[in-house]
C-alpha cells in the first residue's frame, strides 16, 4: 500500500508566522490559488476537523469523499494561539517552552509527546484498517505537526521530529510493505502541489 501523508495549504496565520495550532484559520486567497490538483486520484481522502485541511483536499482531490478523523488535528498550543514569536518575546512562559526545546506543555495546550502519541495513534489505525480492507494507497490531508509526529515515529531513514515539517500544500509517499511486520513506512518521494511545482 501507497500512503501520501500531506499538508495543508497556506494560511494568512502561516504567512505571519503565528501559532496556528486548533484554530479554524481558513487558507488564505493565495494559498488557495497556488495548490494544483494532484496528479493521481483516489476515492477517500482523510482530513481533519479543521478547514485549512478540508479545504486543501478539495483542490487537490475534487471528486473524493472526505473522512474526517478528529486525532489528526494539529497541536494545541493553548496561550500561544494566535501569537507570534515576535510577540511573545518577553512573555515568560513562552520563553520557558522554547528554553525545553519545546517539550513542555503549552500553557492550557498540550505537551508535544501526548500530541505524538494522539496523531500517532490515529494514523496507525488508519494504516492497519487501510491494509486489513486491501486497498492499495491511503490519502492524509492534515499538518505541519502531524507530519512531523508520524514521520518522526514511522518514517525510514529515521530523522528527528523537525526536519519533517514540509511545505504548505507538500508532503510525503511511503511504501508500507513493511507495515505489518515492524510498523515502519519507507519513504519513496517528497511531493508537493502548488503549481509551480507541477511536473
Amino acid at each position: 500500500m501507497t500512503i501520501y501523508l500531506l499538508r495543508h495549504g497556506t494560511t494568512v496565520y502561516n504567512l505571519e508566522k503565528r501559532y496556528q495550532g486548533q484554530r479554524n484559520i481558513p487558507l488564505s486567497d493565495a494559498g488557495r490559488d497556488e495548490i494544483r490538483p494532484a496528479d493521481f486520484t483516489t476515492d477517500v481522502v482523510y482530513v481533519t476537523p479543521l478547514i485549512r485541511t478540508q479545504q486543501t483536499a478539495s483542490i487537490m482531490f475534487p471528486q473524493s469523499k472526505q473522512v474526517i478523523v478528529e486525532d489528526l488535528k494539529e497541536m494545541n498550543f493553548g496561550s500561544f494561539e494566535g501569537r507570534n514569536y515576535v510577540e511573545m518575546e518577553h512573555d515568560p512562559d513562552y520563553l520557558a517552552w522554547v528554553n525545553s526545546n519545546c517539550e513542555t506543555t503549552c500553557p492550557d495546550g498540550e505537551r508535544k509527546d501526548q500530541f505524538s502519541a494522539r496523531t500517532c495513534a490515529a494514523f496507525a489505525k488508519l494504516v492497519d484498517e487501510s491494509i486489513q480492507a486491501g486497498r492499495e494507497q491511503l490519502v492524509i490531508v492534515a499538518h505541519g505537526g502531524t507530519q512531523m509526529a508520524v514521520m518522526e515515529r514511522f518514517a525510514v531513514p529515521h530523522y528527528e521530529y523537525y526536519h519533517w515539517c514540509a511545505p504548505n500544500a507538500g508532503g510525503y509517499k511511503l511504501d508500507a510493505s513493511q507495515w505489518p511486520r515492524n510498523q515502519q513506512l519507507t519513504l519513496l518521494e517528497t511531493v508537493q502541489y502548488t503549481k509551480e511545482h507541477h511536473a
